[in-house]
């Protein structure tokens, strides 16, 4: 059927259509269902979408498209199109065959990718994959291909250099903003760092939201070239070089899920795309922690035989994380940690720092920048030289930002003690969930500053915490959670 196209300002984050009702009844196509266009010119390509059917705002004789859909094929206003019914995607039969426990082949994966990153497939339906990745789990194998797949199907930075690093942390930590300060010790001490990080999926802020309080993170490949050309590192957010992880990362989000074979997936193939030959994968595990212990060994075995695949030099640490890490919660909050532990400040978190300086110390080893046992010293004699704040700020230049006064949300709230006692536990994730009722990580001013750690003893109407928002409302919700829960435990 001929249909004219309309241009409505309404973006739906996927291809959709709308038709009218009586259009779509014509056509034999019900609502949620999909249709395929082409356009009549010298140089045709058909392209298959969801369609909402509707009745006003449109004509009997038009269709109308989301922005991604107008962008991807430049139709004009008026141009007309042939519509018409189309298959489901094949893709849905695997994704169906993954549900019921079955094994996928490469071709298979390769497609659902393929139709993830090209919007063949809606937000449902890949919803639907997540989903079968969560309650089927991908072997050995499967996850390789789902790498690969996410690999071809994404940008791949190449950059002539001899010690490509990079680190990594699973999450689900409050605070633990070690990135930063690793990638300024590490590109100060000789070593190319293309560090991309994720953006806040479940936590209060990732490392992207707390660069993004003073820098861009988002850039095209040319510009990412340019930046560590000039710097020997950068601090970007990676969801342009691996398109199906972001559009997969999203859906967790939502879900508040995270598939083990995708959280590999996710992190190695980032990795490989930006070129890292020496990767260090940092797991936290313990009460509150996103693993066990356990589970953190299995997983660090999973890793080591996904890098050894791969020919790549990749190490894994255990590390402690019963509580969070450092004093801020959220974008701004930790950016300060950040500065405070660069600029070798009075006060400065010292947990913070002591976990950077072992991880940037681990680098050096596993790259030979440093012998065994001695990375520690030198990451160390990196971060008080000033080197590493230097390296910083030239890295934040470079993305076309500034070091500025940060400011924090303008309505604060203190939590005191109730007694006198001992801190016996701070639960990382109510810490994480309060800061986001508190408005993380949209509102980069929001968060939770802790005033004590595990272990601390205090007396009665000590300072615990103290919540900043950008508004009385959500100020007033975030003191009620934390009346609600047992976030900070005294004995």
């Amino acid at each position: 059927m001929k249909l004219k196209a309309k241009f409505i300002d309404w973006s739906a984050g996927i291809p959709i259509a709308m038709i009218h009702k009586e259009t779509a009844s014509k056509i034999g196509v019900q609502d949620k269902e999909r249709i395929s266009i082409r356009t009549f010119s010298g140089y045709s390509k058909e392209f298959s979408m969801v369609v909402n059917t509707i009745e006003g705002l449109i004509k009997k004789n038009e269709i109308a498209f989301s922005s991604e859909i107008m962008e991807n094929i430049n139709l004009k206003k008026g141009q007309y199109v042939d519509i018409a019914l189309t298959e489901t995607p094949r893709a849905l039969k695997f994704i169906r065959k993954k549900l019921d426990g079955r094994k996928l082949s490469k071709p298979e994966i390769f497609e659902i990718i393929s139709d993830i990153v090209s919007n063949e497939l809606s937000e449902a339906e890949t919803t639907l994959f997540v989903s079968a990745m969560y309650k089927s789990g991908l072997n050995f194998k499967e996850t390789i291909y789902l790498i690969k797949a996410m690999l071809k199907f994404g940008s791949r930075l190449k950059l002539n250099k001899e010690f490509i690093a990079d680190k990594h942390c699973i999450g689900g930590i409050a605070g633990n903003r070690t990135t930063p300060i690793v990638v300024s010790i590490c590109a100060a001490g000789g070593l190319t760092m293309p560090k991309s990080s994720s953006k806040a999926i479940t936590s209060a802020a990732g490392t992207a939201n707390v660069i993004e309080s003073i820098s861009p993170v988002d850039f095209s490949v040319k510009e990412l070239k340019k930046i560590i050309t000039k710097t020997n590192a950068f601090l970007v957010w990676g969801g342009n070089m691996v398109s199906a992880d972001s559009k997969i990362i999203q859906i967790e989000k939502e879900l508040n899920i995270d598939p083990e074979a995708q959280l590999l997936a996710s992190i190695v193939s980032k990795k490989l795309a930006f070129g890292s030959n020496y990767i260090l994968i940092d797991i936290p595990y313990g009460k509150n922690a996103k693993v066990t212990k356990a589970r953190a060994m299995r997983l660090k075995k999973k890793f080591e035989r996904v890098g050894k695949y791969f020919h790549k030099k990749l190490e894994v640490v255990l590390t402690k994380g019963d509580e969070p890490i450092g004093n801020g919660v959220g974008p701004v909050l930790e950016l300060i940690d950040i500065l405070k532990v660069l600029q070798n400040q009075g006060g400065r978190p010292k947990d913070l720092e002591e976990k950077s300086v072992f991880l940037a110390g681990k680098l050096f080893e596993m790259t030979g920048k440093a012998k065994k046992g001695k990375g520690i010293q030198k990451a160390r004699e990196i971060l008080t030289s000033g080197k590493a704040f230097e390296k910083f700020r030239q890295i934040i230049k470079a993305q076309g930002g500034k070091i500025k006064t940060l400011e924090l949300g303008k309505f604060a709230h203190t939590i005191l003690s109730k007694k006198a006692g001992k801190i016996s536990e701070i639960n990382n994730k109510l810490t994480n969930s309060l800061a986001r009722v508190a408005g993380c990580p949209t509102n980069k001013s929001a968060g939770v500053y802790l005033h004590v750690h595990k272990g601390y003893k205090m007396k009665k109407r000590d300072k615990l915490l103290t919540i900043y928002s950008e508004s009385k409302p959500r100020l007033n919700s975030a003191v009620r959670f934390y009346k609600e829960n047992k976030i900070i435990m005294i004995k």
